[in-house]
Formats: C-alpha cells, sequence, structure tokens
C-alpha cells in the first residue's frame, strides 16, 4: 500500500516515463522525514517533515475538542484559517468553533458538540458537548510516513463522557505532496447514544480566505438551534477557491449532495493549490453527503441526511452501550492543481 501511495505521488499519477516503457536514469529521492512529537506541557502534537512544519494536534483549554491547526502543504503554506487562534487580515471572523481540520457531530444524545466554544452564551451552555484530549497512546516518525494515535472522551456540561474516541492519523509526505488519514472508532459508554440526524458534522475544516468562493453578497447561516450567523460580503481579490464532486457537480451546488469524494481548488499566495476529503465505502451513510459552504466550511458529513435532503431520507445513527464504529477519512493536500481523474486515482488507493 505504501509502495502503491508513493508511486502515485512521486511519478506524477502515472504520467512520467515508468508508464512510457524509458527507463528512468535519474535516481528516486529520498523519502522526507516525518516526524511525530508530542509536547504536554502545550498541550499539542507536532508534525513535521524534514523538521519543517506540516500540522500540529492541539488540544488547549481554550477550544472544545482537538483539532489538528494550522495545516500545511508541501511548500509550507497554510491551507487552514487562522482566525481565531491566529488572525489574518482579510479573513472572516464567523462561526469561532470551525478552527483547522476537526471531528464531532452538532447533536448526540442532545448535546452540540458541533457549535460549541468559548463565545457560546452561558444560557446555552448546559446544551453543548465537549470533546477531552485524554491520551496520547502512540507516537512514531519514520520515511515518508509517521502515526499519532490519541484517546479522547466526548462529554456532557458536567463532564460525563458519553463516547469514548480511538483515534489513529498517519501523515505522508512526499514531494509535492502532504495526505492525512483520520481513522475514528467511537464507544458508547454506560448508556445509548444516538447521532440525532443534524446539518452539522461530521469531519471538517476551515479553509484559508484564498480557498473560499468567490461571494457578491452578504449571507446568514442557522446553526440546528435556530441561532443565525450573518457573514458579510469581503472584498474578493485573491479570492480562487472552486469545489467539484466526485459526481461531477461544482461551485454551490455541491452541497447537499452525495459523493466519494470531493475537491476545492484555488491559488494560495500564488501557489496552485488542491485540497480533497476522501469517503471511505466502510463508512456509516457512505457515499456522504458534502456540507461544503462557499465561505470556507469543508465538510463530509454522512450523519445529516434529513437536513440534506428535506425530508426524505433520515439517519438517526444509533449506538448500544459499548457498541463502537469506525469512520475512515483521507485528507488530500497537493501543491498543484488536479483533475477529477486524478483525484479518483487516489481514491482507488485510499479504498484499496
Amino acid at each position: 500500500m505504501r509502495n502503491a501511495w508513493l508511486l502515485l505521488a512521486l511519478g506524477g499519477l502515472g504520467l512520467g516515463a515508468r508508464d512510457s516503457g524509458i527507463p528512468n536514469p535519474e535516481p528516486q529521492a529520498p523519502n522526507p522525514r516525518v516526524d511525530v512529537v508530542p509536547n504536554d506541557a502545550q498541550h499539542r502534537v507536532d508534525v513535521l517533515v524534514d523538521g519543517k512544519p506540516f500540522t500540529s494536534y492541539i488540544y488547549p483549554t481554550t477550544l472544545k475538542k482537538p483539532t489538528l491547526y494550522p495545516v500545511r502543504s508541501a511548500s509550507g503554506v497554510v491551507v487552514t484559517r487562522g482566525w481565531p487562534l491566529e488572525p489574518r487580515p482579510g479573513e472572516r471572523v464567523d462561526h469561532p468553533h470551525q478552527v483547522g481540520l476537526w471531528f464531532d457531530h452538532g447533536d448526540v444524545n442532545g448535546l452540540d458538540f458541533w457549535n460549541n466554544s468559548d463565545a457560546i452564551p452561558a444560557a446555552r451552555a448546559a446544551k453543548m458537548g465537549t470533546i477531552l484530549h485524554r491520551a496520547v497512546r502512540r507516537a512514531e516518525g519514520g520515511p515518508g510516513e509517521g502515526v499519532l494515535e490519541v484517546t479522547a472522551e466526548w462529554v456532557d456540561y458536567q463532564g460525563k463522557p458519553l463516547l469514548r474516541e480511538d483515534t489513529r492519523f498517519v501523515f505522508r509526505a512526499a514531494d509535492g505532496l502532504r495526505t492525512i488519514d483520520r481513522i475514528t472508532t467511537l464507544t458508547a459508554l454506560g448508556q445509548p447514544v444516538t447521532f440525532v440526524d443534524n446539518k452539522e458534522g461530521l469531519i471538517g475544516m476551515r479553509v484559508a480566505r484564498a480557498l473560499e468562493q468567490p461571494s457578491t453578497t452578504p449571507e446568514v447561516f442557522t446553526d440546528a438551534g435556530g441561532h443565525t450567523t450573518t457573514v458579510p460580503m469581503l472584498n474578493n481579490d485573491g479570492v480562487t477557491g472552486r469545489y467539484r464532486s466526485s459526481e461531477g457537480l461544482v461551485g454551490d451546488s455541491v452541497w447537499g449532495t452525495r459523493g466519494r469524494w470531493t475537491m476545492l481548488s484555488g491559488l494560495v499566495a500564488g501557489e496552485p493549490i488542491t485540497l480533497a476529503i476522501l469517503d471511505h465505502p466502510k463508512n456509516p451513510g457512505f457515499p456522504t453527503y458534502w456540507h461544503a459552504r462557499g465561505y470556507g466550511l469543508f465538510a463530509a458529513n454522512p450523519l445529516g441526511q434529513k437536513a440534506f435532503t428535506n425530508g426524505k431520507e433520515a439517519l438517526n445513527f444509533r449506538l448500544a452501550p459499548q457498541e463502537a464504529t469506525t469512520f475512515r477519512y483521507r485528507i488530500l493536500i497537493l501543491s498543484r492543481s488536479a483533475t477529477p481523474e486524478q483525484i479518483e486515482t487516489y481514491y482507488r488507493d485510499f479504498t484499496r
């Protein structure tokens, strides 16, 4: 599997000398070194490629869930939004819970894990859930690949755990490419757990301003509790993002549709960037619905079918006590433009 992935990355997706039948006289570049470095005192685990930052798994007390932040391309370009942790000029300042690359849900036994943040007023706090990091079980680096395994708990307002989360991250690096696999197993603890059908989920990232889709009008968004956020129109200079799904839909039409994967392409600091989130056939609710918004929220949600179909479908996913389920995703960060056919090649490698 690793060799197949490296052939994709280093061979330009099958377009090089190997397929032409001409021997390649150039020696292959050595695999970059991926290091995974825990720092308990700073509530983070840093992921480095040849000593340079790729991303960090962070769990500060100011956040209501662990997240990967920031996420960088192979050249070091940051592809995630900075606000609210590290504001940058020209960014939107909405949805303070959308930080980095995360995994949670908007209604778990009536608790909202998705929208929770320090900005939640005290009157709503009892309705919110928090994901608490508990342990780093494994942190291991190596050539081309590093692994991080962590345990967390999904708790209510009083700290009572509903779910145990065991997540395995696999970070890979090659020339012009970074990937993140997130394999998350959720286990219900002392009571049944229902993921109530809700559009706010499941794996999501908030992208840099340059990867948003250009917008010419202010927009108002409403969460599952009916609370609204106004997203004003901003200067669109340098805003170049464009969604495309595995089903051939583009732009805003991707939202609320099913697909095996969705890609987001644009220019960041003059560099062509393609992001993609790949769903796995073994995931509940496959193929996922896409909660992909032009303002920079890029999320896959297999557990919000009612919201995306105007009530024609519904999935209230339930776990009995001690029952577990696993979700598998791959995130691609390519330092180039990519075609749907190329993303499909990566997808076949992921699901092989």
